[in-house]
């Protein structure tokens, strides 16, 4: 029986090229997730699909080959896809089912948004029909509320925390309960700073960390005098409510490791400051959605 490798990340979407029948080009993006424990080089696979095949069967034949793909190049089965756009959302999870794997929707899609952006650069302005120029933004979705932290799940305190690039180059070598690390970004400084929290809670850690993974965290953010933790597609949480001066400080902080340190956040949660293993560790990035 072969083990199964790092999740998959899956961007299914048209792109900025019109095709010689003057409709837009559909791509199936997946590559697979990239962690400390995932092979250094990840797995990537490109489809075009015909605008008029846009269609969960198209889609579950193209991951079919993509499988098909993975296994020859000595990549295992992935156990998860991560849908990254909810606007897809249905079409992928009809594919999936039809091939037995589950789908996660979730904005964890680090490795996924970074080729993406790679290839608006690089790759769709060299293509006949590509579209240059300015294009009409796409609508901005009004985000949700942001709400408070069921009761179960709260802390019994937090505090802000920095750890260095290099200190988090070492933490698939950690005691974590629930880890949710993803690789760092490429040519970053060892003694970059990265700004997180701490969680505590002497009764409930464990517990915490369990609920918190399977929200899929996605980046910490401070706005109206609140902390706020961004999760799955479109969940937000209030983690604090911050004084003016604190919530100003912490939002430079926060803006300033999205320039110097590709976005990289963090989040551990421990039983206290002293406990020697972390009941959960996450690695967050903030990074655009589109």
């Amino acid at each position: 029986m072969q083990v199964a490798g790092p999740d998959w990340e899956l961007d299914y979407y048209s792109r900025p090229i019109l095709e010689a029948d003057g409709k837009k080009r559909w791509e199936l993006l997946i590559c697979s997730t990239a962690t400390s424990q995932a092979p250094a080089v990840p797995f990537r696979w490109v489809r075009d699909c015909p605008a008029s095949s846009v269609n969960s069967q198209w889609l579950r034949g193209a991951i079919e080959a993509a499988l098909e793909a993975s296994a020859e190049q000595g990549y295992g089965p992935p156990r998860r896809l991560r849908c990254w756009r909810g606007s897809m959302r249905t079409m992928v999870q009809r594919a999936a089912e039809g091939l037995g794997l589950e789908l996660v929707p979730s904005r964890r899609c680090y490795g996924l948004v970074e080729w993406l952006q790679e290839r608006q650069m690089n790759v769709y302005p060299l293509e006949p029909g590509y579209m240059a120029g300015p294009l009409a933004p796409a609508p901005q979705p009004i985000p949700p509320v942001a709400v408070p932290l069921p009761e179960a799940a709260r802390g019994d305190s937090w505090s802000w925390a920095t750890l260095s690039a290099e200190a988090l180059s070492e933490a698939a070598g950690w005691e974590i309960a629930f880890p949710g690390l993803v690789a760092l970004p490429a040519q970053l400084d060892p003694t970059t700073p990265v700004p997180g929290i701490r969680l505590f809670s002497r009764r409930r850690a464990l517990a915490i960390a369990g609920w918190l993974s399977g929200l899929e965290p996605v980046r910490l953010e401070v706005c109206s005098g609140q902390l706020v933790l961004e999760a799955g597609l479109e969940d937000r949480w209030i983690l604090a409510r911050l004084p003016e001066q604190e919530a100003q400080a912490a939002a430079a902080a926060l803006a300033q490791a999205r320039e110097r340190a590709g976005g990289l956040q963090f989040i551990a949660i421990q039983a206290s400051e002293e406990a020697p293993a972390l009941d959960g560790f996450w690695l967050l990035r903030d990074l655009p959605d589109g």
